[in-house]
């Protein structure tokens, strides 16, 4: 009973200085106390209410019957928005505050809201061997059921709140990529609600434009509402070697032959200086070691990349048995390395009163006591930070995603050094077929590509976020790479359409009635663009 009375007095003071110093004081100035007391355990809520759903709905099997009525319920307000003289462009009604992308599209607020709420895990079908889900089904959700009966996706892109809409109409990438590609090459078939109300789907052989055209799309033609993707048996293990590399030629080099090579069932490199990185290989396994196996993702565990650094710390090479879903979610816990700053206010060095989210959030004691409630939720973070806190992010954080072909790595290193300088770097390798949508390789055979994604603080003194995201920007369009469009996109329009082949997706907006409902692509995502 006293230790009660204790935490609630404590509970009661803290609540005054809240009332005294005022809400906005807190989340800015002592943004720490209040991500521990509230938003870590308003994500355990969120996180448990959202599993045990997902669980009672499969094993009831009444997902399929509720897909159907909430598709019904889709084409009728797009039907209803026709009817009311269709004046806006319509965007799905999931406010923006909950998508894992950093940026804050203010276009909800005045296009038509189509609400849909489509969650579910609708199929797994392991005969011919795809899962069917509805688009808000998220990675973690997926990946628990999913291993849980001895499957996995063949590309299963890291954080757990990753949801199936985002990856099909944006992008993702794990470490098996340079076997399977991006998300949308695991994926067989797409379902969608089209500006007229008209539910079609697409495959490779039936209505093959449209499924061609629907990744990177952005939501620009159409609703999707469900979507068919490829699983492939999952063995419990992954047996991980780490090699520490130094210099630069030679970390590129040994990058590239480990990528290149297949019987890799996965490739990673984590790059912490210039001519420092830690290159990991890893193939799926029945069978363990006892005396090496690391379960990382439990929460006492240090921080996955902190782990890794580990090694090339040591210098010395390395083999672990993990388990396969600890392995996919290996950086979830520390959102790659971004909890170790602030994810929304890694601002310390320009603005000395900001705190970082959770500086201790690595330090032993609190993994054991409260890492279990880690991390925090993106989309709470994003709801949670003021104007000013955002602005000032975006002048002095960098969250970007280059897609640049291998060849071209070590050129592209060098550029992400001279321009930005964020360590670590992550190094994730992608095969790119060719094909008839935004993106593909230059000319009609398959190439392999590298991921190079920097999240964190820059160091260079020069940095200024618009001039020094055009120059990255204008490298990767010269070496024909891509941007992530998750991210802040400073290009013009005609460096966007430069960048992203446009042809297939513009002549469907002219097919389908896109333009007077949907905005295009670029309007939607870029800075440049009024919105």
């Amino acid at each position: 009973m006293v230790p009660l009375l204790y935490l609630g007095s404590l509970v009661v003071l803290f609540l005054l200085w809240i009332k005294v110093k005022g809400l906005d004081y807190v989340i800015v100035h002592q943004r720490w106390i209040f991500v521990c007391l509230f938003l870590l355990p308003l994500s355990v809520i969120f996180d448990v209410y959202y599993y045990a759903r997902a669980w009672l709905i499969f094993k009831m099997c009444s997902a399929p019957k509720l897909h159907d009525q909430r598709v019904r319920d889709i084409q009728r307000q797009v039907r209803d928005w026709r009817k009311q003289g269709a004046k806006t462009y319509m965007c799905t009604g999931r406010p923006g505050w909950l998508t894992v992308s950093l940026r804050v599209g203010k276009y909800k607020k005045t296009h038509k809201n189509i609400m849909i709420n489509m969650m579910d895990i609708l199929e797994v079908d392991t005969k011919r061997q795809v899962v069917r889900v509805e688009p808000l089904a998220n990675m973690g959700q997926v990946t628990a059921l999913l291993n849980s009966i001895g499957w996995t996706l063949p590309v299963l892109p890291e954080l757990d709140d990753l949801t199936v809409g985002g990856l099909v109409m944006g992008t993702g990438i794990e470490s098996s990529s340079h076997i399977y590609g991006l998300f949308q090459h695991i994926c067989v078939a797409y379902e969608l609600v089209l500006a007229d109300g008209s539910l079609v789907r697409c495959t490779e052989e039936e209505n093959s434009d449209l499924f061609h055209a629907v990744p990177w799309s952005c939501g620009t033609l159409g609703f999707l509402v469900a979507a068919e993707i490829k699983i492939v048996p999952a063995k419990p293990w992954v047996k991980l070697h780490y090699e520490p590399v130094r210099g630069l030629e030679n970390i590129c080099k040994r990058f590239t032959e480990a990528s290149a090579n297949k019987r890799n069932t996965f490739v990673e490199g984590l790059q912490y200086s210039l001519d420092r990185a830690v290159i990991m290989t890893g193939t799926m396994t029945d069978h363990a070691e006892p005396d090496k196996i690391n379960k990382i993702g439990l929460h006492f565990k240090p921080w996955f990349f902190k782990h890794v650094e580990g090694y090339l710390k040591r210098d010395c090479t390395g083999v672990e048995y993990i388990p396969l879903r600890h392995y996919y979610h290996r950086h979830t816990r520390s959102i790659f390395w971004e909890l170790q700053r602030d994810i929304l206010v890694s601002l310390c060095t320009f603005v000395p009163f900001l705190q970082d989210i959770i500086p201790f959030g690595n330090n032993p004691v609190f993994r054991w006591l409260f890492g279990w409630m880690v991390p925090p939720k993106i989309s709470l973070l994003k709801l949670t930070q003021g104007e000013t806190i955002r602005r000032l992010y975006e002048q002095h954080h960098v969250v970007q995603d280059m897609l640049v072909p291998m060849k071209h790595l070590q050129d592209a290193i060098t550029r992400f050094h001279k321009d930005i300088e964020v360590y670590p770097l992550w190094l994730c390798p992608f095969l790119l077929p060719p094909g008839r949508g935004m993106v593909h390789p230059k000319g009609q055979e398959e190439e392999l590509y590298v991921d190079i994604g920097a999240y964190g603080e820059p160091k260079v003194k020069h940095f200024e976020a618009k001039a020094s995201t055009r120059q990255l920007e204008k490298f990767v369009r010269d070496v024909h790479g891509f941007q992530m469009l998750y991210a802040d996109v400073y290009m013009e329009r005609e460096e966007f359409w430069e960048m992203f082949d446009g042809q297939l997706y513009h002549k469907l907006r002219d097919e389908l009635g896109c333009k007077e409902a949907f905005p295009e692509v670029y309007d939607k995502i870029c800075k440049s663009a009024r919105h």
